[in-house]
Order: C-alpha cells, then sequence, then structure tokens
C-alpha cells in the first residue's frame, strides 16, 4: 500500500498543495515533508534491517554523484543515475534518490515549491525503472528508449508546475503551450539520458551487481 500511496498519490497531492494552497514561505516545510515520504518509501522497500542499511550507504553514494552531476552544464547525469539506481537497487532506492538529490541540491540552486515537483519527477524515473528492470537490464535499446522517455516525463511534470505558477490553476491550452514552448529543454533531458545511460549503465551496472553479491544487498 504504501509503495503505491507515497509515489502515485501523497507526494504529487502534496505538490499540488504546495502550489496552490500552502504559502509559498512554507515550500522548504513541504520539500521536506516529501523528502520524509520518500525515506518511508525506502523503509518499505527492504525487510532484514542489515541488509535496509547496506543498501542506504551505496544509496548514499548514488545520490552524492547525483548531486555533483547537476553541476555539469547541459547535459546532467541525474536521471540517468536515478534509473540505474532503481535497476539495480530497486525501485524505492532509485526514487530515494532521485528525490533527495533534488532536495539537497536545490539547497545551492534555490529552493521553492517546484522543488517537490523536480522530486516528483526524478524519483519517479527510478521507481519506474525499478519496477521494470528485469526487461530493462536485459535490452540495452529498450533501456534507451526509457530514458527519452523519462527525459519528456520530466519535461511534462515541471510543465504542470510551471502553469500552477503562472495562472494559479491548471488549464490545459496553457499546458500545451508550456509544453511546446520548453521543446528544446525536452530534447535536452531526452540526449542527457540517452547518452549517460548508453556510457554509464553497463559500468555501473556490474559494479552494483559485484556490490549487491559482495554484501548480500
Amino acid at each position: 500500500m504504501i509503495r503505491v500511496a507515497v509515489p502515485f498519490v501523497m507526494i504529487p497531492a502534496l505538490a499540488l498543495l504546495g502550489s496552490l494552497v500552502f504559502d509559498n514561505k512554507k515550500h522548504l516545510i513541504v520539500s521536506l515533508a516529501a523528502a520524509a515520504m520518500a525515506v518511508l518509501l525506502f523503509l518499505s522497500g527492504f525487510e532484514k534491517k542489515s541488509t535496509g542499511t547496506r543498501r542506504l550507504v551505496i544509496v548514499s553514494v548514488m545520490t552524492a554523484l547525483c548531486f555533483l552531476g547537476r553541476f555539469i552544464p547541459f547535459l546532467m547525469p541525474i536521471m540517468a543515475l536515478t534509473i540505474i539506481t532503481g535497476l539495480y537497487l530497486g525501485g524505492e532506492s532509485g526514487f530515494l534518490v532521485g528525490s533527495m538529490t533534488a532536495i539537497l541540491s536545490n539547497f545551492y540552486f534555490g529552493q521553492g515549491p517546484w522543488t517537490v515537483f523536480q522530486m516528483l519527477a526524478w524519483g519517479l524515473a527510478g521507481l519506474i525503472a525499478g519496477i521494470f528492470a528485469e526487461h530493462l537490464r536485459k535490452n540495452k535499446a529498450l533501456l534507451i528508449i526509457y530514458g527519452a522517455l523519462s527525459g519528456v516525463g520530466y519535461s511534462m511534470i515541471m510543465d504542470i508546475w510551471t502553469v500552477l505558477w503562472y495562472n494559479s490553476g491548471f488549464d490545459f491550452k496553457l499546458y500545451l503551450t508550456a509544453l511546446t514552448t520548453a521543446i528544446p529543454h525536452t530534447l535536452s533531458y531526452m540526449g542527457s539520458n540517452v547518452l549517460f545511460l548508453a556510457v554509464l549503465a553497463k559500468p555501473f551496472g556490474d559494479k552494483l551487481g559485484r556490490v549487491k553479491i559482495k554484501y548480500g544487498v
């Protein structure tokens, strides 16, 4: 129940409430609440405490790499690394890496009501990758396609925020306009995911696979 409610109901609802109901000065509280939900989702993904602790260490390393990756101009490996985490450590781990990268890096790049939308967008990319991990690990072409579609999904989620910010409510025509205007950015997201998944998926996957065997994660 938690694995469905948190990423698909609770955090999306929190993102909408943060944009439409809560005062902008409370955006950090909203983001921290979303982070707590992401941790709850992660905790629901393992049964043995020792295994969960070891997985948390690896997830922390992947989050740090994503954080550093956000400083790369134009092409960012954040979503690709989040997807790789989901593939090899489980969807809950992928969601945690994506969401925590958003809130932690925004302490540098700027916090706001948009932070929860970024947490949701990056987190879902890792979560869904974990759900379809068996197929994506076996088929590199399918993984590349998923990376490209994840870039589109990121843009679609962030443009919901754009419309809510501009219009103080959702308007479908304005949303289509926002999507059209954002096409260059969407292509950049898609290109980043495709590039970094093509380059990093195998070496990171091999390394994470060995770590999982060695430490029983």
